[in-house]
């Protein structure tokens, strides 16, 4: 049998515990051998659950056990799950994650020690929950150069603007009710303020372009500044506010990056993409645009997304599966807001710019003296 060890009994563990558990046979069928689920590892106690036999506490047990040949990876953060991480793939241990934290910072070291070890380092449900995207980025677009990816990467966010489209709420009673719903945190700080999406956009950069993207590089801005009215005038005008992560190749091989809000228009198919939901739009310079939707979080479709990564590294054991980037650095960036764009600006009273403007002197004078309330980027 194959073994399987989870690190981490949350809702994404738990979940796929449970996936494995349901869905035996097809899992088997697809791995073409029987998986078995060796141990749960975690600090907590959990009587009442029907994998308690499988519990432990000390990871050094997985560490040491020949017969456990993928460790599962949903801890979160970058402490503990970096060091277990680390002694797993040295163990000669292929490592499946959900940790985007982990892969936005840590994920070239630790691709360069799966492959140092013979193993492999999988991470689809780190991005898009359960929407596939990075296996089809790196084996199903592989023709194509990608020259741009973008899309709604936090559902918590995206369920906060659906909230203030559709039901005319305030951003204050929209993130309580999401909160109330258990779609935001009680501290939603790494959704709001766009931290969650950078992030994403990092590690689908790093795929798509082969350099990794630290996101301290990566201008991030979240959405608690957008108010009833900005939703409103956005409506007037044809257009929905949603948060977009984007990533961009420039023509002299820098990367441009941002996390923002962006006015987006009705028609795109990406301002349909609603509450929890996530889109995600691919530009090659084959196939052109192609866009993934699902759900971005949850715990079985989170799960689905790590079940299918531990079917590959089975499939793959004796072999690896061919996901690298290299090293980046400060200087492949260019300033994103040098990426050309019709921008929405509101200001606390009107003023039209009667001359055609030609510099950032004639902007900067036309504006000058007004407070700007909300500035957005249009997505065209």
């Amino acid at each position: 049998m194959y073994g399987i060890a989870i690190l981490g009994f949350g809702v994404v563990g738990s979940g796929v515990a449970e996936v494995l558990d349901k869905n035996s046979d097809r899992i088997a069928r697809g791995a073409s051998r029987g998986l078995e689920l060796k141990y749960i590892v975690d600090v907590r106690d959990f009587p009442d659950s029907p994998y308690r036999n499988l519990l432990i506490k000390d990871f050094s047990v997985v560490e040491n056990d020949p017969d456990v040949h993928v460790v599962v990876e949903t801890i979160g953060g970058v402490g503990v799950a970096q060091d277990f991480t680390r002694r797993a793939l040295k163990a000669g241990k292929s490592v499946v994650s959900s940790n985007k934290e982990l892969v936005a910072q840590h994920g070239c070291e630790l691709l360069a020690l799966a492959k140092e070890n013979g193993v492999n380092y999988l991470f689809e449900a780190s991005v898009g929950g359960g929407i596939p995207i990075l296996r089809p980025i790196t084996q199903c677009l592989a023709a194509n150069k990608i020259n741009e990816i973008y899309g709604i990467l936090n559902g918590t966010t995206n369920y906060i603007l659906t909230s203030m489209i559709k039901d005319g709420a305030s951003f204050d009673d929209a993130l309580r009710q999401a909160q109330a719903n258990g779609y935001a945190e009680a501290d939603p700080t790494s959704d709001i303020d766009g931290i969650d999406a950078c992030r994403k956009i990092c590690i689908l950069a790093d795929l798509s372009f082969g350099r990794h993207m630290n996101p301290e590089w990566v201008k991030t801005v979240g959405i608690r500044a957008v108010t009833a009215d900005d939703v409103a005038y956005a409506a007037q005008s044809g257009y929905k506010i949603k948060l977009l992560g984007r990533a961009v190749s420039n023509d002299d091989d820098t990367v441009s990056a941002y996390v923002a809000p962006h006015l987006v228009p009705t028609e795109n198919l990406l301002a349909g993409v609603e509450g929890v939901m996530n889109g995600i739009v691919v530009r090659g310079n084959a196939i052109g645009d192609v866009m993934f939707y699902g759900a971005g979080a949850g715990k079985l479709p989170t799960a689905s997304a790590v079940v299918a990564d531990i079917i590959d590294a089975a499939k793959h054991e004796h072999s690896r599966k061919l996901i690298s980037w290299d090293e980046g650095a400060p200087d492949m960036m260019r300033d994103s807001a040098l990426l050309e764009s019709r921008w929405y600006v509101r200001t606390e009273k009107t003023q039209y710019i009667t001359e055609k403007p030609q510099s950032k002197a004639v902007i900067d004078a036309a504006f000058a003296g007004l407070e700007v309330l909300s500035l957005f980027r249009v997505l065209d």
